[in-house]
């Protein structure tokens, strides 16, 4: 049976919201989770020496996710990220098997190529995502990345990286994720689709205080 065949993932409950710069051995279990995102390397744009940190939970068929990737997301590279302002780490928070095939997908497509799957999946969302067939739409969208029928079926029968993705996931819920998209901005929560002002306001009083 492949993935896709199989009912949406279970999320664990949230925790609490997290604090900034506490010392590893007073770590709550919340601040432990996004601290360490899971076994999966990450995903990460930007400087590691940035004074802020944002970490973005995301699924694929969230529309308001699509909207920040599509239409928030390039400004804040652009101001932030390639100023060395930020360094910008995606995470993957998948509602349901569709998210999650799609997330395990870009993985198995490779490091280098994993942001260009994802920016695809973003925009041909209905090709998959609320086709009468999302596998056979994610076979046909995965074939310009070089990967046929085959490969795209034995990535989905792929345990360990479902694995993977669901510890991601465990890992945001126990951090406090409830929703898509929810950002950690140096450690404070913030959910929901925002326009370059909006996270501009989150961002720049961080980067102030330094």
């Amino acid at each position: 049976m492949t993935l896709l065949a199989r009912r949406s993932l279970l999320l664990l409950p949230a925790a609490a919201v997290l604090a900034q710069a506490v010392p590893a051995a007073a770590q709550t279990p919340a601040e432990k989770a996004l601290a360490e995102s899971g076994p999966l390397p990450e995903n990460s744009f930007g400087s590691a020496s940035a004074p802020v940190t944002v970490i973005e939970y995301a699924s694929l068929t969230c529309h308001r996710c699509r909207d920040f990737h599509l239409k928030t997301w390039p400004a804040v590279k652009q101001k932030y990220v390639d100023t060395g302002k930020v360094q910008f780490v995606f995470r993957e928070f998948p509602l349901n098997a569709l998210d999650a095939g799609g997330f395990m997908l870009a993985r198995c497509a490779g490091e280098k190529r994993w942001h260009a799957v994802v920016d695809m999946l973003y925009r041909t969302d209905d090709a998959w995502a609320h086709a009468p067939d999302p596998l056979e739409g994610l076979r046909s969208l995965m074939r310009q990345f070089g990967m046929g029928a085959e490969q795209v079926n034995a990535c989905l029968s792929d345990q360990a990286m479902l694995d993977g993705v669901n510890a991601v996931a465990r890992r945001g819920a126990v951090a406090g994720v409830t929703g898509t998209p929810t950002f950690f901005i140096n450690g404070a929560k913030a959910s929901g689709m925002m326009t370059i002002d909006e996270f501009s306001t989150l961002i720049d009083p961080h980067l102030a205080a330094r």
